[in-house]
């Protein structure tokens, strides 16, 4: 038994509807809607939206909770939003908007130009810090890792493009 899966999804000010595989959440932020398997379902009740599976195969036992928690995601999107924060270490490296594009320096011989997709909103606080948001979680983790893998960072000194919380474990460099 699936304990994500037992839980109701909260809706937090958002208006949930269910017609048949397609679960869709309304906030204030916008809307967002995801499509369920055949071997789970989805209704709406006073604690708010309960996810259960329909048979008991394994497949159905493993999607409950998965798809629990794509339903949380979709509702929390719409009514708080996600957010991925970046961090730029290095000697030149930087980051600047430029209308809704960000354009790096990392120490390439071209400055790079990444243009945010539909839904996403970036935010350059400080020279070294990029800011993604938007109400898709995948999405906002995908923009970030785009980012970062421009220029992930390297063991030795720490350069590069990570995770505000992220650790870089660091290397020694030569003995002589």
């Amino acid at each position: 038994m699936s304990r994500t899966g037992k839980k109701p999804v909260t809706l937090d000010g958002a208006s949930v509807s269910v017609e048949g595989q397609i679960v869709t959440a309304k906030g204030a932020k916008g809307e967002l809607s995801v499509e369920l398997v055949d071997v789970v379902s989805a209704k709406v009740t006073d604690a708010g939206v309960v996810i259960e599976p329909v048979g008991e195969s394994a497949f159905a036992r493993a999607s409950w909770g998965t798809f629990r928690s794509l339903v949380q995601n979709i509702v929390t999107g719409v009514t708080k939003g996600f957010e991925k924060k970046l961090a730029i270490s290095g000697v030149g490296y930087r980051a600047a908007l430029q209308g809704n594009d960000l354009k790096l320096l990392l120490g390439f011989s071209h400055d790079v130009v990444y243009k945010a997709p539909q839904g996403i909103k970036l935010a350059v606080p400080s020279p070294t810090e990029i800011t993604v948001s938007g109400i898709d979680k995948q999405l906002v983790g995908q923009v970030a890792a785009n980012i970062r893998a421009y220029r992930p960072p390297e063991p030795y000194k720490g350069k590069g493009v990570r995770y505000v919380d992220e650790y870089v474990y660091r290397k020694d460099g030569k003995k002589k």
